[in-house]
């Protein structure tokens, strides 16, 4: 059974969450399936970069999500500039967080309507989930704005039809994710951890990193980390760290390679591209470390820089 643990609060009437990014320690890819999905195995976390989505119920009928730029990253240190722009931020039905309550509306036969405002400070087209958090998001406080009573797996069942990572973020905590994304095995002994994360000035298409991957034939073994994840050992866990989908991202965008070396040259424990990219992270030993390694970044020009923890 999934345990909703997002931060949901309420206030002024309406009610609200703070919408998680995450990061991907662990991303292999097994084979192609036949309903377009790729079958995976990857180890994800939450980290303390968030998105903030209110939701108030009208009875209007009418559902508006109006969406605007958010600046810093609440719990983490982000050094700016980000790479937000306008148009990144649909406020129709091209956002997830408007196609997840509507379809929601939708199943649980809803009259009344919503009034969403969604703070977006997660970067886009980054491989840090920021629409599927929000997404989640969005599902919990509609169950609770609409006073639906829907049991967390029942929204995971909706979930998984609005994205391959929404579900996670329902758990909002460290999880081994199998399937096309959508099988989840929570993961309590994930300690903290410290890591500099860098979303270049450009992003990438998840769908066309997936396009030129080509599945292993020799999967990596997620077996290495969670040893070291469940001993404690820093060094083994940033030594474990892996993603299939980095060479086929490095194909399509210089700025892999380029963040690469730039990560090769600082003293962090290990580095690697999370989820389909273009967002690129190092583990660090401690919450100084992440700090340092974040200005040095930050004085390069990489691009929007945060030094954040993993956080549930």
């Amino acid at each position: 059974m999934l345990i909703h643990r997002l931060p949901v609060g309420r206030q002024a009437g309406e009610y609200v969450a703070h919408a998680p990014a995450k990061l991907n320690l662990f991303f292999e890819v097994l084979a192609r399936r036949s309903d377009g999905y790729h079958e995976i195995e990857t180890l994800m976390c939450p980290i303390d970069l968030y998105d903030t989505l209110y939701f108030q119920e009208v009875s209007s009928g009418q559902l508006e999500l109006r969406c605007e730029r958010g600046f810093g990253s609440l719990a983490s240190v982000g050094i700016e500039p980000t790479d937000l722009e306008p148009t990144d931020l649909p406020e129709g039905r091209e956002n997830l967080v408007y196609r997840a309550v509507e379809l929601l509306r939708q199943r649980a036969g809803v009259s009344s309507g919503a009034r969403l405002r969604l703070v977006k400070r997660i970067p886009t087209a980054a491989g840090l989930g920021g629409g599927s958090s929000d997404a989640a998001a969005a599902l919990v406080l509609a169950n609770l704005g609409w006073n639906l009573q829907w049991s967390v797996d029942r929204l995971a069942q909706l979930a998984a039809e609005l994205g391959s990572d929404v579900p996670f973020f329902l758990v909002n905590g460290p999880a081994i994710c199998r399937g096309r994304g959508e099988r989840i095995e929570p993961i309590s002994h994930l300690g903290m951890l410290h890591f500099v994360v860098v979303r270049p000035p450009a992003g990438l298409s998840t769908p066309a990193v997936y396009g030129v991957c080509q599945p292993a034939e020799h999967p990596h073994s997620l077996a290495p980390l969670q040893s070291a994840v469940k001993a404690g050992n820093l060094e083994g866990v940033g030594r474990s760290l892996w993603n299939r989908l980095q060479p086929a991202a490095s194909s399509l965008s210089p700025w892999i390679e380029y963040l690469q070396r730039e990560f090769d040259r600082e003293d962090v424990l290990g580095h690697r591209m999370s989820g389909s990219g273009t967002s690129y992270f190092g583990l660090c030993r401690h919450a100084i470390h992440a700090r340092r390694v974040a200005r040095r970044l930050g004085a390069n020009g990489v691009g929007s820089v945060f030094a954040v923890r993993n956080c549930r």
